[in-house]
């Protein structure tokens, strides 16, 4: 094992997705999964965004988007509606009830991160929280 834990990008390739299944594990209750909680998180973000932009800001197909979204919709945490600059566009926002939904999940989250930095120290931990959202920032945006 060590010698597949001797590549960086395949280690973290295996702590997200455990990271993934710690978390699913806890949506499952609602329903929901990883994927919508990412939508909820980046609507938290904003006062709303095109359907187009979550797809491109979350790295989702556009069509995955639809279903995420309809998902969300259909249990009271995000809406569609037109958008103030066009009309003939609609934005997804999020909801009073999705904002409800993020707060209750703030423990959860907590939690699988308790389980997956556990070996790290308090300092530790924010080394590696400032050196992922260094690599975040550069790569993701």
């Amino acid at each position: 094992m060590r010698g597949l834990h001797a590549d960086t990008g395949y280690l973290l390739y295996r702590l997200g997705l455990r990271s993934g299944q710690l978390f699913n594990a806890f949506l499952q209750e609602s329903g929901l999964r990883l994927r919508h909680y990412a939508v909820l998180r980046f609507l938290a973000t904003t006062e709303g965004a095109l359907q187009r932009e979550l797809s491109a800001r979350l790295g989702y197909d556009p069509s995955a988007i639809v279903g995420l979204v309809d998902d969300l919709e259909k249990l009271g945490f995000a809406e569609r509606r037109p958008a103030p600059d066009d009309r003939r566009s609609r934005i997804v926002v999020l909801t009073e009830n999705g904002r409800a939904f993020l707060r209750d999940t703030d423990e959860a989250g907590r939690r699988v991160t308790n389980e997956l930095l556990g070996p790290l120290d308090p300092a530790g931990r924010e080394a590696l929280h400032a050196l992922l959202l260094r690599i975040a920032e550069d790569g993701l945006s």
